[in-house]
Formats: structure tokens, sequence, C-alpha cells
């Protein structure tokens, strides 16, 4: 079973900087991917560029169990006006018994330089006995420490998978609570694999982890060279039965 997790850019080309359906969906065929966690996508909006994004991939790849979990709604910056939902997303080949959209707070008081977004953790439950989490951590330190904070309080004990964009580099010991519990499947067979920006990468802040009881079952890890979005994908293989 191949897991992927990909930070789609809202499905904008890196290299055309268009909106580009086909070249999303080919990176996730070229991964071979069973289960899919999708971060920065579009889902239905008023904006002519929301569209169900999830729903399209779907379509593209054959993956036709899907959900889109909104995390927060984007706003034009001139008019103030809504333009459409943005969030997480899961494409499985395997299909969803559950799934729920978990907020992550917003710190009560913002101490950080960057720009800051609601996030969610997205939780699915598999008909293989997979619990599969989708995150899409913030860019300043306390919107991380909300995260880890989520994050951990909904990890399963088993059969459980957390992938996403955490934007932290391995070093960052803010995400150790994690590693605590997980395991982190590029360090054990490919820690100097980075993952960001696709063309020329400098840095690894994308994941995949698993529950301790699935380590000795992950057979492989590797961050692909692609270049589709602004992040290459990370993949793992592990051998599961349910």
């Amino acid at each position: 079973m191949k897991i992927m997790s990909f930070n789609t850019q809202h499905c904008l080309n890196y290299v055309t900087r268009e909106i580009d359906f086909p070249k999303m969906a080919e990176a996730i065929l070229q991964c071979g991917a069973d289960i899919v966690g999708l971060n920065e996508i579009h889902g239905e909006g008023v904006h002519f560029e929301y569209v169900d994004q999830t729903k399209i991939l779907a379509e593209l790849t054959g993956m036709h169990n899907y959900y889109f979990a909104k995390a927060t709604d984007v706003y034009d910056d001139d008019s103030n006006i809504l333009e459409g939902p943005f969030g997480n997303s899961i494409l499985s080949k395997y299909s969803i018994e559950s799934v729920e959209t978990i907020p992550i707070p917003d710190p009560e008081n913002p101490s950080g330089n960057d720009l800051y977004e609601t996030r969610c953790l997205l939780k699915a439950k598999l008909c293989n006995g997979l619990t599969v989490l989708v995150t899409h951590f913030g860019l300043n330190h306390d919107e991380h420490l909300n995260a880890v904070k989520v994050v951990l309080e909904n990890l399963e004990e088993t059969n459980c998978i957390l992938m996403g964009d955490f934007n932290v580099e391995p070093q960052d010991n803010v995400i150790d609570p994690i590693r605590e519990k997980m395991i982190d499947t590029a360090a054990v067979f490919c820690p100097d694999l980075l993952s960001f920006p696709s063309i020329d990468p400098y840095k690894k802040i994308d994941y995949i982890f698993v529950s301790p009881d699935l380590k000795d079952k992950v057979l492989s890890a590797d961050i692909p060279d692609i270049v589709s979005a602004d992040h290459r994908p990370h993949v793992c293989e592990v051998r599961y039965q349910s």
C-alpha cells in the first residue's frame, strides 16, 4: 500500500503558474498512491477558481473515495468579498467509513511575524482499519503549538497514519511530542531528502508518520523528484493487511 502526502498549492503548476489538474493527477498516478493526503485545496465557492478540486482529482485518478475538509474561507484582499473555502483533502482507493474536520484553534494572542491562517485536521477511518490524519500547520510557532496539541488529541495508538505539510524542519523540537508517539518514515530511510520548493529544494517540511506498530512494515520512503506543484510529494510504502 502506497501513501502520499502532497501540498498542491491549489493545483497551481509551479512552472506555468496556471491551475493544472492533469499535472497534479499525473504526479499522483506516477507515485502509484493508494491513499493521498492533499494540502492547500480549494472547495466549491463563489470565485471561478474555487471549484471542487478534490472531486476533479478523484475523477482524474480513479480514486473515487474522497473528502474535503474546510480549514477556512478565503476573502479577496481588496474587496473583502468571499471567494471560497480552502483546506485539506483525502483521496483513497479504500472506502471511507467515517470522516471529520477538526479545527485547529487560532492563537489567542498571535506573536509571530508570518501570515496567520486558520488550519484544520482531517481525520478519516477507512474500511481497511486504518485511521488517516491529514493536516497543514501554520507558519508561526504559536500556531505550531496549537496544531501539535490537536494532533496528539486525535492520534490512534495503532494502524494510524499522519501526514501533511508541517511547515517545520526535522530539527525543530516543536514536533518532538509527535515523534514520541509516531515514526517519521523519512527518518527511517532517507533523512536527507528535501521537499520544498520542488525545483532545487532546500528544506524538508512535508511528513508521513506511522504508528509504532507499523514501523517494521514500512518498506520504503521517498521524496521523488517531481515538479508539479511548489512542493515535491512525499511517499511511503507500507505492508498492511486489515
